[in-house]
């Protein structure tokens, strides 16, 4: 059943649980994160975003991921995932998209402030939540790298973001990466801590492909609400092929959506999503 991210983030806040946020761009990811869902009686979102277009056409994806979220046994959201302009999330809200994200994370705050109180204005009145991002994250790089000059959410700035934005949820950056992290995450916790303390919306986590599990849960338990998995996804289908080199081409596309719904089942375990289902509005 297609469901409304705002009732299940604020749920998962109050509930000390989070709910996957699983990128999904083919036909064997839709469906076995689907199954992994179904099977755990979980509650998931499924996201596009522009970084997958050169693979998949999203003006016609997008009907099988909404027929799948409508027809799915438990609660789906349909989501766009880093909204680089308004052009860009009114073309996924009106291929049925009911979340988007607005990403101006790497604006000033001002601007930042400016681009996501413009898409609040136009999608709240549609029934449609907009999240943004605080700090930023940035794309996948030696993690190193990424970490000498990383902007980190500034919890000091978090109210006034919020309160000036309308923003229905808010992606903090604490070491974060996305794609794969090249050492061990370094992440700070201060930082989830003082923004829940601080703001009212739920906290999402970018970039938690190959964060550990005990980091995971301390993020849980301090207000993340909502947490982004696409590589994991990636290299457990990356695994079901190497596995199956001899394999037909139907036994292969098979073999990777058994994979990619283990992956997805861990997840689910993981963030204490299993079984939430029945707490449906």
């Amino acid at each position: 059943m297609l469901a409304n991210i705002k009732y299940w983030e604020n749920l998962a806040t109050k509930g000390q649980f989070a709910i996957p946020h699983f990128n999904v761009w083919n036909a064997e990811m839709l469906m076995g994160v689907i199954d992994a869902a179904e099977e755990e009686n979980a509650p998931i979102i499924i996201s596009f975003g522009t970084g997958f277009v050169g693979n998949t056409s999203f003006e016609d994806f997008c009907w099988m991921m909404v027929s799948m979220a409508k027809e799915a046994k438990v609660p789906v959201i349909t989501h766009w995932d880093h909204g680089r302009s308004m052009d860009i999330i009114k073309n996924a809200y009106t291929h049925g998209m009911n979340s988007v994200m607005r990403d101006a994370s790497a604006l000033p705050f001002e601007e930042n402030i400016k681009e996501i109180k413009t898409a609040v204005d136009y999608f709240h009145p549609l029934g449609i939540p907009v999240e943004a991002e605080l700090g930023h994250v940035g794309n996948e790089t030696v993690y190193e790298e990424a970490l000498a000059a990383y902007a980190y959410t500034d919890p000091s700035q978090a109210k006034e973001f919020v309160d000036r934005t309308g923003c229905d949820s808010l992606a903090v950056a604490i070491g974060n990466v996305h794609g794969h992290y090249s050492a061990e995450p370094r992440l700070n916790f201060d930082v989830v801590e003082k923004c829940r303390d601080a703001v009212d919306v739920p906290l999402v986590l970018h970039g938690a492909s190959g964060i550990g599990d005990e980091d995971i849960r301390h993020a849980i338990s301090l207000g993340i609400a909502k947490i982004n998995i696409h590589t994991e996804l990636c290299d457990a289908a990356m695994g079901a092929i190497q596995k199956n080199t001899n394999a037909s081409f139907l036994e292969l596309e098979r073999a990777v959506r058994q994979a990619v719904k283990d992956r997805a089942k861990y997840k689910i375990e993981l963030f204490g999503d299993g079984d939430k289902a029945d707490l449906r509005e």
